[in-house]
């Protein structure tokens, strides 16, 4: 079974024989991999739409893995009792639809081993969010994939609300930085190049006091990862 290199690096954060959720399943491909894979004989796959899930089934049949997924239509984290599984992964939606997941199953997240995030927007918001609600960023990776930068967020609940060493690392992974992972400086420059346009775009703006806040925050954000780069 083939999966994108995205899907895999998700894969990688389980623990064999992990209980395992995917939530907003859409195909059923990541709890097919894991099966098939022999990772979990556990997998709920969930989503909220009916049709949607019906591609799921038909991949699950397909695999003769109906014993070891079971396959839900709900929303969110709400298909799940308290400690049924012991990792969610939430792939593919905002960082704010993310966060709200988490804040309407709040009992349900925190007693999970981890959560496996990977938002394709608001990256920076889902951060705040997991921070100010007491969960720790245990791990991070960033995927180049489809000409684009895919970032995964590994958190799990502690209680503890941590203070991050700068604001920056609400918006660039901090830990893959200071791994200094490959990947790094290609993201950065990527980051820099997209920003300084809109910098650029902003500053043709007819009126510039109603963009000038804007224009500030980006600038100073331009300069922290020129300055990060420059430390790799």
């Amino acid at each position: 079974m083939q999966i994108s290199n995205r899907l895999k690096k998700i894969i990688s954060f389980i623990e064999k024989e992990d209980k395992i959720a995917d939530i907003g399943t859409d195909h059923g491909f990541v709890p097919n991999f894991i099966v098939n894979e022999n990772i979990s004989n556990y997998v709920i796959s969930s989503d909220i739409s009916e049709n949607s899930l019906k591609k799921s089934i038909e991949l699950t049949k397909e695999y003769n893995n109906e014993d070891k997924i079971k396959n839900r239509v709900g929303s969110g984290l709400k298909v799940l009792e308290v400690s049924e599984v012991d990792i969610a992964i939430i792939a593919g939606m905002g960082g704010l639809l993310i966060s709200d997941i988490i804040k309407d199953s709040f009992d349900v997240a925190i007693n999970l081993k981890k959560l496996i995030l990977q938002p394709m927007q608001a990256k920076k918001d889902l951060r705040i969010f997991l921070y100010e609600q007491g969960f720790e960023i245990i791990d991070e990776a960033i995927i180049y994939e489809d000409k684009k930068y895919f970032e995964i967020i590994v958190t799990r609940y502690t209680g503890n609300i941590k203070k991050i060493s700068d604001e920056i690392f609400y918006d660039i992974p901090e830990i893959p930085y200071k791994r200094k992972d490959d990947i790094m400086r290609s993201y950065l420059e990527n980051r820099i190049e997209y920003n300084t346009l809109l910098i650029e775009n902003l500053k043709r703006s007819s009126d510039l006091n109603k963009v000038c806040e804007k224009l500030k925050e980006l600038e100073i954000f331009v300069s922290k990862c020129k300055e990060l780069l420059n430390e790799l």
